[in-house]
C-alpha cells in the first residue's frame, strides 16, 4: 500500500512537471525586467477563515494552498472571446485575451500579464523542482507558474489555473477589467 502511494505521488509530480514544464523561468523573467518578489505587501489581506468563506473549496485549494487543477479540466481553457482574466479572489485584472495562446499543456497560457504590476513571482521549490510561481500582486493568490518556453518575441508562458481566475468578456466600451 505504501509503495502504491509513493508511486502515485511520483507519477503526480511527473505529470505536473510535464504539463507545466519543469524548467523554471527565474532567470528569463529577471532578464526581461519582470517583478521578482519573495517579499511583497499585498493590498488585500484576509484570514484563512475569511478566504474559506469567500472562495469555493477548489478556489481555496489552488489560490490559498498553492494547489494545481488537473490538466484539461479548467473552465477557461477553451475561452476564446475578447476580454480580461481577473483574479477569482480579489477581481484584479491579470491577463488580456490578446495575450492568450494555445500551449497544448492543458492550462490557459498567456505570454504576458495585462500589466507588469498585475502579478508578482516567487521561487517555488516544491516537488523537487525549481519553478517560478505567479501570484496576484493584490491578494497573493496562487495563479500558476511562468516558464521560458513561450512564443517569441517575449518567450514566456504563464501557465495559469482556470480556477484562480474569472473571465470578464469585453463590453461595447472596451475590455473587461477590475471589479
Amino acid at each position: 500500500m505504501q509503495r502504491d502511494t509513493m508511486t502515485g505521488l511520483a507519477l503526480a509530480a511527473l505529470l505536473v512537471a510535464a504539463g507545466c514544464g519543469a524548467t523554471g523561468a527565474s532567470e528569463a523573467t529577471a532578464e526581461k525586467g519582470e517583478a521578482m518578489s519573495d517579499e511583497h505587501r499585498y493590498e488585500v489581506v484576509k484570514s484563512e477563515e475569511e478566504w474559506r468563506r469567500e472562495l469555493t473549496p477548489e478556489e481555496f485549494q489552488v489560490l490559498r494552498e498553492k494547489g494545481t487543477e488537473r490538466a484539461f479540466t479548467g473552465d477557461l481553457l477553451e475561452v476564446h472571446e475578447e476580454g480580461v482574466y481577473v483574479c477569482a479572489a480579489c477581481g484584479q485584472a491579470l491577463f488580456s485575451s490578446e495575450a492568450k495562446f494555445e500551449s497544448g499543456t492543458g492550462w490557459p497560457s498567456f505570454y504576458q500579464p495585462i500589466d507588469e504590476e498585475a502579478v508578482v513571482t516567487e521561487t517555488d521549490r516544491a516537488w523537487g523542482m525549481r519553478r517560478t510561481e505567479v501570484l496576484c500582486s493584490r491578494c497573493g493568490g496562487h495563479l500558476g507558474h511562468v516558464f521560458d518556453d513561450g512564443p517569441q518575441p517575449i518567450g514566456l508562458r504563464y501557465c495559469m489555473n482556470s480556477v484562480s481566475m474569472d473571465f470578464e468578456p469585453a463590453t461595447a466600451g472596451g475590455e473587461g477589467g477590475e471589479r
